[in-house]
């Protein structure tokens, strides 16, 4: 089995060897590079080409979200994990709505760790509905009502099936409970998604839940 390619970003020297010392030791991963800074990101996964980038949000030049936007623009962009000491925080969940695929926070154990990059390697998301959820009611506050109109528009882009898939995934179901609720076959699943993604311009199910709330579409309330 060919190795997750990894890159580690943090400002400080003791997280990252810490982190490094951790993956290491894993079979399936390969440390392609360390970053202490957001500026130092476009030049290394150019030329390390990792398949994740595990990147701490608050650094001092380039913080990760401004990284994570940047990486956004590629067309081979890895996969992004952001590291915070937050649950529920602002930053994050603008990293999410930029294209990263999740977050763990920075006391979350070695071996949940590791599964997170090993996840979403394999492009699943590293949020559970739970903290789905509170990451989107974290965002209820300022804004919502124009966040809700623009949203509106583009899940407009949607056909039907397509929005009843959409509105599973925004309610943290798998593409199996998903195909089981509204009777088709995983591989359909899977196609309405990469359909969905392509239509709304989005990078991964997290965005796909976020643009749902946005929408309404979570709470019940179609006016």
């Amino acid at each position: 089995m060919t190795p997750i390619r990894l890159l580690l970003v943090d400002d400080d020297p003791l997280v990252r060897a810490g982190l490094a010392f951790m993956m290491g030791g894993a079979d399936d991963l390969e440390i392609v590079g360390e970053a202490a800074d957001g500026s130092e990101v476009e030049e290394l996964v150019e030329r390390t080409r990792p398949d994740v980038v595990l990147m701490d949000i608050r650094m001092p030049t380039v913080d990760g979200l401004a990284a994570t936007e940047r990486l956004r623009g590629r067309e081979d962009a890895p996969q992004v994990v952001v590291l915070t000491t937050f649950h529920a925080d602002e930053q994050v969940l603008r990293a999410l709505r930029a294209g990263a695929a999740g977050f763990v926070l920075k006391d979350t154990p070695p071996a949940d760790i590791l599964e997170a990059v090993r996840r979403v390697a394999a492009g699943d998301p590293v949020l559970s509905p739970t903290v789905t959820r509170q990451l989107m009611e974290h965002a209820a506050g300022g804004g919502l009502d124009t966040r809700r109109t623009t949203a509106r528009t583009r899940i407009a882009a949607l056909n039907d099936r397509e929005r009843e898939v959409a509105v599973a995934v925004g309610q943290g179901h798998s593409n199996a409970e998903i195909a089981r609720e509204l009777f088709m076959s995983v591989a359909t699943v899977k196609t309405h998604v990469s359909r969905i993604l392509a239509k709304l311009d989005l990078n991964n199910r997290v965005q796909i839940a976020l643009l749902t709330y946005d929408a309404g579409l979570l709470e019940g309330d179609e006016h």
